[in-house]
């Protein structure tokens, strides 16, 4: 069979780039995870995703798919289920997963359903700003829901189109910076304490969480440039708690990942207040593999090699199929 194959034997094709704001970010997490597997022995190219992958599919086929495609299509379920309707094995999740990770308020709705900690919401598409009235509908929120509040688009990731309101006078450009990446805005009670990133990984025995990252901008907040330029950003792994906190923090990190039906890997985002209290913010089926990403620095720190992680999950794959 073709999962107990030599490495050499097997393909791999990793699919980055594509039509995103993040773009140039996956085209480092695919070729950062392409070298690793290479040193593996496998087989890899690195493909940015464009109009020709169908044709090249069909011509070439590789033997896997890593999908390393960050924001539409490669987390919202589009790519996944292009791959499926292909008969490729796909390293990650599946499109049903993706789909609902990628749709924030479907998440949180799951979530809240579970008994998740998840910071209380409320959804504001483009359209109602026309409909209703932007400024007044704005003092509804802030009255209704208090400040400070978050806005973020309702699909997306690397902290783009994502503001902190801590002023009425700031809500009116925070949302209209959320709606130049989506049409939905989730808007979100904020919560103060630290920011905490769980990675999970399936390596056969079901959903292990890694040693959570304690992310410290340092200066700002943590947005697209203090993600991934290096120096903007202090990372603690293992971040700093008690040892309750820690196993709770793990143990929802894994009940978030079953509960929105998530694959080989996933990082959980959320918040730990000064009292140990969590609250979960999203999930991300498609997580970063570049020199600042965070699901590689938690796998390091599990005393796991990075490629032998991603060799298991590409022959898992393999024997899915």
């Amino acid at each position: 069979m073709k999962e107990s194959a030599a490495a050499s034997d097997i393909r791999v094709l990793i699919l980055a780039g594509g039509m995103s704001y993040e773009h140039e970010v996956s085209l480092k997490s695919g070729r950062r995870a392409a070298d690793a597997l290479q040193r593996q022995g496998f087989v890899c190219d690195v493909r940015d995703l464009d109009i020709e992958l169908l044709p090249a599919l069909q011509e070439f086929p590789p033997d896997v798919v890593l999908p390393l495609v960050h924001g539409s299509p490669g987390e919202d379920g589009s790519l996944q289920a292009v791959l499926e309707l292909s008969g490729i094995p796909i390293v990650g999740t599946g499109s049903v997963g993706a789909r609902r990770a990628w749709n924030k308020i479907t998440a949180k709705d799951l979530l809240r359903t579970a008994g998740i900690p998840t910071p209380d919401w409320t959804v504001m598409p483009r359209q109602a700003f026309s409909d209703f009235g932007a400024r007044k509908l704005l003092d509804r929120i802030a009255a209704k829901m208090g400040l400070p509040l978050v806005v973020k688009p309702n699909s997306g990731g690397s902290g783009l189109g994502v503001h902190a309101v801590h002023k009425e006078d700031d809500f009116p450009s925070a949302m209209m910076g959320c709606f130049s990446y989506s049409d939905e805005a989730l808007i979100e009670t904020f919560i103060e304490g630290r920011d905490i990133a769980v990675g999970v990984i399936d390596l056969g025995d079901g959903p292990t969480a890694l040693p959570p990252v304690e992310i410290a901008p340092l200066h700002g907040d943590y947005d697209y440039a203090a993600r991934y330029n290096p120096g903007a950003t202090r990372w603690t792994v293992p971040a700093a708690m008690s040892e309750p906190v820690a196993d709770r923090v793990a143990e929802l990190a894994v009940q978030v990942h079953r509960t929105l039906g998530l694959g080989d890997m996933s990082r959980i985002d959320m918040i730990v207040d000064d009292a140990g209290g969590i609250q979960v913010l999203e999930a991300n089926v498609a997580p970063g593999t570049t020199e600042t990403s965070l699901l590689p620095m938690a796998i390091k720190a599990a005393d796991r090699d990075f490629g032998e992680t991603l060799a298991t999950m590409v022959r898992q794959a393999l024997a899915r199929s």
